[in-house]
């Protein structure tokens, strides 16, 4: 055939559409460091002790030409008294060691502290996917799941930061960061957030992503209360690039606790490939130098799992179990993972669901170190992997796993309260520190925003000058205390003050710590991870899981029946004798179920049944046949519903209608499931479809050939779409029906 090597196929044309072909997938290439697991450049494991007590050699290399990370690992990361015993076992036997529910976490945890960076990375490589998800359930350290919210918008409005953030906290996120499109608006993001963020429930941690400095001042002043975006990398010229080094990160972490703030710390897998400096190295053991670095230096946690340099780990082969191997590494070394999902991996829904989903089965400190709880445009760290539009597909996740996201059902009237609250309070807090002057509109529009596209500028700079007083008026948080209190919000002025307090008890500086909503700890220490195998570790409590279960979209079939309730349109129909075999050739009976006109007058595709009886009346009227009304009182089966009706039927033939609106064309020969036509698709079904089945049915009592009706077809998932309604709607049918009652019949009440 000519031209058949130019065309194009029509599905690889389709294909080509698909959002994943929009992702850019980069071929293997371990001289770039353009690899997920393991490159040949990866040392081998190895360890060695000086006569001084000290490491002398480490993963191949001699101290003499140790780096500034092998320097403060191989002399603060790894516990010496463990080292000769972890190092001698070998990566399989101690790869089944953290796999293994029987041997207990503890002892993993001290024999990993033994480890040196590559051995981390060789045990790790060895575990398959549903390993890694494993080992995560037992070696978390935080019994209790929790997840963290971005919260900013691109006009770092100071309202509707708060009003997001109290949102959040409603959904129930623990920890909110925000961050700036404009580094100087970070003061007023700052306060915007922490006056927010204590509206919906107390004890919401609070951050400020920004350049370091700035993070830490606004830390000192009460305005955060814990930090992450303090970076570590796993090359030196990387380190050097960022005019870092592990001493200044290391300070960065005392000053931070000085102060009564948590602190972690963030690496990821491909920053270093980003930076053009990855050695040649894999991602999985330049990781495992930063998180090996990460103990080092004192942090009690880490944020990692791509990060940023997300899309470039998910873009080679293996790359989604990489970014779950830097989480786990994380646990192994006894320290908090904030596990990263605050970056959208893919433009596919589906790959970006499949990177979260082990994770969300497994558990984690952070099931996500930024879920995007507001809009994805408003997301100024960029879209993460879920962002506020995902909110309902994470709580049926929840739902379906029977696990612990973090998350819980809100509803419309209880986040529209919270935003106002929010919304008012960061209005007063602004009015009276003279920082600006929101009027009573803006606070109802950012009451009702989806995002900051639906909230009017008035003043472009007014947000730049409120950060310039704040930092120049050095506002602390006592300031914001007070400015609640004398505005008349008592309940946020002490939920406010009590952060400040609970800074002096310092007891959230123990490793993976958080506030629940009463204000209790639960760390490493109070609430550590006990997972041992089948039937232990972390469940939700029976209340916890009724709340995980009690999405807003679950009908009951309670409520389908207050659907169902008659009204004044209503058909209602009247039973009359026993229905005999009619002797009209022209007449068709029409054959309804127990519950048609008695105690269902809506079907699923939203026609009452009056509405679809009529079309099928009339599409008899129009091939000049007689229509009879028949109740079917002993089955539910609509073969069996039609058939008993076409037995009835002078003419032979019947049309049969359920409930929810299927319905069938039936003749008195045929036996039950071989009907002459079949409306199952009930939701679909329209007011010509009914009008045509009366046609048709007509048309086979005349003998007249008829062209059959196709079943309307749909890519939608109709069955996931109206199972409950179609359950519900025949379990009325069911409680209706009278085994071995004959059909009688109907007519129409006067």
């Amino acid at each position: 055939m000519e031209g058949v090597a130019t065309a194009r196929s029509g599905r690889f044309a389709a294909l080509d559409r698909r959002a994943v072909n929009h992702d850019g997938l980069a071929r293997e290439d371990h001289e770039l460091g353009l690899t997920a697991l393991h490159s040949p450049s990866d040392p081998e494991p190895s360890l060695a002790l000086g006569a001084d007590g000290r490491v002398a050699e480490m993963d191949g290399r001699p101290r003499a030409e140790f780096d500034v990370i092998d320097r403060m690992v191989a002399d603060h990361g790894i516990d010496l008294a463990v080292a000769p015993e972890a190092m001698a076992l070998g990566d399989r036997e101690l790869a089944a060691r953290v796999v293994d529910p029987s041997f207990p976490r503890e002892e993993v945890a001290r024999l990993i502290s033994g480890v040196t960076p590559a051995k981390l990375a060789a045990v790790v490589r060895l575990l398959r996917p549903v390993e890694l998800q494993m080992a995560i359930g037992k070696m978390r350290v935080r019994r209790t799941p929790s997840i963290q919210a971005h919260v900013t918008n691109r006009l770092d409005d100071p309202l509707l930061v708060a009003a997001d953030a109290a949102t959040a906290v409603a959904f129930g996120f623990r920890e909110l960061e925000t961050t700036v499109p404009v580094l100087e608006d970070a003061p007023s993001n700052a306060v915007a957030l922490l006056v927010g963020s204590q509206v919906a429930a107390p004890g919401a941690l609070t951050q400020c992503s920004v350049e370091e400095a700035m993070e830490l001042e606004l830390g000192m002043r009460g305005l955060t209360t814990y930090a992450e975006t303090v970076s570590l990398y796993g090359t030196e010229q990387v380190f050097v690039d960022g005019d870092d080094t592990p001493w200044s990160k290391a300070f960065l972490c005392s000053a931070y606790a000085s102060r009564g703030l948590k602190m972690r710390v963030t690496s990821g897998g491909g920053a270093e490939v980003l930076m053009g400096e990855a050695e040649g190295r894999s991602m999985l053991y330049l990781e495992a130098r930063c998180v090996s670095l990460a103990r080092a230096i004192g942090a009690q946690g880490v944020q990692n799992g791509g990060i940023d340099g997300a899309g470039v780990v998910g873009s080679v082969p293996d790359g989604m179990r990489e970014m779950l191997a830097e989480n786990l590494m994380v646990m192994l070394r006894d320290l908090e993972s904030c596990s990263g999902n605050d970056t959208q991996v893919s433009e596919s829904d589906i790959r970006r669901t499949a990177h979260t989903v082990p994770l969300l089965l497994a558990g984690s400190d952070f099931l996500f170190s930024g879920f995007g709880s507001i809009t994805r445009y408003d997301n100024m760290f960029g879209p993460s992997n879920f962002n506020g539009d995902d909110l309902d597909d994470y709580l049926v996740l929840q739902r379906d796993w029977g696990v612990d996201g973090g998350l819980r059902p809100a509803s419309e009237e209880e986040v529209l309260a919270v935003r106002e609250r929010a919304a008012l309070a960061a209005q007063a807090v602004y009015r009276h520190l003279a920082l600006a002057d929101y009027d009573d509109e803006h606070v109802r529009a950012v009451v009702e925003a989806h995002g900051s596209k639906d909230v009017p500028v008035e003043d472009e700079l007014a947000v730049l000058r409120a950060a310039t007083a704040i930092q120049q008026g050095e506002v602390t948080a006592l300031e914001v205390v007070a400015a609640l209190a004398e505005e008349g919000f008592l309940e946020e002025a002490e939920r406010v003050l009590a952060m400040i307090r609970e800074r002096l008890k310092g007891d959230y500086l123990q490793t993976a710590a958080i506030f629940d909503e009463d204000m209790r700890v639960l760390s490493k220490v109070t609430d550590p991870n006990d997972y041992a195998g089948p039937g232990t570790g972390y469940v939700p409590t029976p209340a916890r899981r009724e709340q995980i279960a009690s999405v807003r979209q679950q009908l009951s079939v309670r409520e389908v029946r207050a659907e169902q309730e008659p009204s004044a349109d209503t058909l209602h129909l009247v039973e009359g004798p026993v229905a005999e075999v009619g002797n009209d050739p022209r007449e068709v009976c029409i054959g309804l179920s127990p519950a048609v006109g008695r105690a269902i007058w809506t079907t699923l595709s939203g026609l009452t049944v009056r509405e679809a009886l009529r079309e099928i009346e009339a599409g008899l009227e129009e091939e000049e046949c007689v229509a009879r009304l028949i109740r079917v009182r002993s089955t539910i089966d609509l073969g069996l519903v039609g058939l008993t009706a076409a037995r009835l039927a002078g003419s032979g033939i019947a049309v049969g209608l359920q409930g929810k609106g299927t319905a069938l064309i039936h003749r008195r020969d045929l036996v039950p499931l071989a009907n002459l036509e079949l409306y199952s698709t009930a939701p679909l079904i329209d007011r010509e479809m009914y009008r045509t089945l009366g046609i048709n049915a007509g048309r086979h009592a005349k003998g007249v050939v008829t062209v059959p009706a196709k079943n309307p077809y749909t890519e939608e998932a109709i069955t996931a779409r109206y199972h409950t309604r179609a359950l519900a709607l025949v379990a009325i049918e069911r409680e209706l029906c009278e085994p071995g009652a004959p059909p009688v019949e109907l007519r129409r009440a006067a």
